[in-house]
């Protein structure tokens, strides 16, 4: 499917054909990256439809904000992977595919017989087959579930994340699954440019849990190379660099990032105190960190009596990064936000731009997100189903086209 067809700009993943049967946040992510970017997603959905549907409210025609969040670009078909109908129906649309991505709980493609070493790899040999899982197939927690939350915990994230109480907290972002995503992204491209050279595909094992202890940066450094110390909650603070904290003024919260001596030093300066650089307490970035409570509450009550906006203001014109404390409506609203195209509209279809800004080859958002089996007969019809043939699969149950109710 190309993108010219519709007068839309060709973008850098134009002909590449990706079968999505992901539900819920990781998968998801990772295929609306690649259909931002001109791929061709089909996404196959179970016969109750992906389960992020229905996570709301806020609602819009039935759909979750969360389903809508994650799936434009895309076009939908249910069909049920448990009849061997709908097995062999999943194989017709495989048919030309590049890659095949699934989050199905460890073990159920084989069971259904369509298992990647046994099946997929034979029919398919230049396929790029995609797993995403909690823990993976084998292990100690081998085919156990794994949801964001989950694995914060059982990673170390809500061991590092907390306020002064010191509880343990869960991220306000589901970064796990978000970043999970992201690197399944990556993978995927890896596999694709080596294919390039092997003409052959590949098996890639995601997992939840191996991505998370990936990103508990600089926490698993920090263990390893502090003779075992294990780290702990700093708040809105970092347990490496200091100042990197949260402050209140006068006006509004601030951010300030003087992460090396010369930014600390323009911080004194811009706070009127620049002598505080050279105090022997703060004067290189190990003294401030080894002093950070103090150097905490020193900004804290110069900052006090100062207007925060135009504080960030004179910080960044002077190459330190500071900034407000800003709510969803504020960052929405910014002006910069829809400078850089991030905040985008198309019919009734509201969302965050696309983060990859190419030259040439720049994303688009072509459609909005789809109703469930929106697309179904289309795309059976595209791979070469007639129209018997789809009436039969619609009275079989096989493709489904109004969402089973658990």
């Amino acid at each position: 499917m190309h993108n010219t067809e519709d007068n839309w700009p060709v973008g850098a993943m134009d002909g590449l054909k990706v079968v999505d049967l992901s539900r819920v946040l990781g998968g998801p992510y990772c295929t609306q990256i690649l259909a931002d970017h001109g791929a061709e997603v089909i996404k196959v959905e179970p016969p109750q439809g992906d389960e992020t549907r229905d996570m709301g409210p806020p609602f819009h025609e039935k759909d979750s904000s969360y389903f809508i969040g994650i799936n434009r670009n895309k076009r939908s078909i249910g069909l049920d992977l448990s009849n061997i109908e709908g097995r062999s129906t999943l194989l017709r649309l495989l048919e030309g595919a590049d890659v095949l991505l699934e989050n199905f709980k460890t073990g159920t493609m084989e069971k259904w017989g369509i298992g990647y070493e046994d099946t997929i790899s034979k029919l398919f040999p230049n396929l790029i087959y995609c797993r995403i899982s909690g823990f993976g197939s084998d292990g100690p927690l081998g085919g156990l579930p794994g949801y964001d939350g989950v694995i914060q915990a059982m990673a170390g994230w809500m061991s590092v994340n907390g306020g002064g109480d010191k509880d343990p907290t869960r991220l306000g972002l589901a970064a796990v699954d978000m970043g999970t995503g992201l690197y399944t992204c990556t993978a995927i491209l890896m596999a694709l440019f080596e294919r390039h050279g092997s003409g052959k595909g590949q098996f890639i094992d995601m997992t939840l849990f191996d991505c998370a202890v990936a990103l508990m940066h600089p926490h698993i450094p920090n263990f390893y190379y502090s003779e075992g110390k294990i780290p702990e909650m700093y708040g809105n603070q970092h347990a490496n660099v200091a100042p990197y904290d949260k402050f209140s003024t006068k006006t509004v919260e601030v951010f300030i990032a003087a992460l090396n001596n010369p930014a600390f030093r323009r911080l004194c300066s811009e706070l009127g105190q620049p002598d505080l650089a050279n105090d022997p307490r703060f004067r290189t970035n190990p003294d401030r960190v080894a002093n950070i409570n103090e150097l905490s509450d020193k900004l804290s009550s110069l900052m006090l009596d100062i207007d925060g906006e135009d504080l960030c203001q004179r910080l960044m014109l002077n190459g330190v990064a500071a900034g407000p404390v800003y709510n969803t409506a504020q960052v929405v609203e910014h002006p910069h936000t829809s400078h850089r195209d991030m905040s985008v509209k198309l019919d009734w279809y509201q969302g965050s731009g696309i983060p990859i800004k190419f030259s040439r080859t720049p994303g688009s958002i072509r459609s909005t997100p789809p109703r469930f089996s929106e697309h179904g007969r289309d795309i059976l019809a595209q791979h070469g189903f007639n129209e018997d043939e789809i009436d039969a699969l619609a009275e079989n149950h096989v493709l489904v086209e109004e969402r089973k109710k658990l």
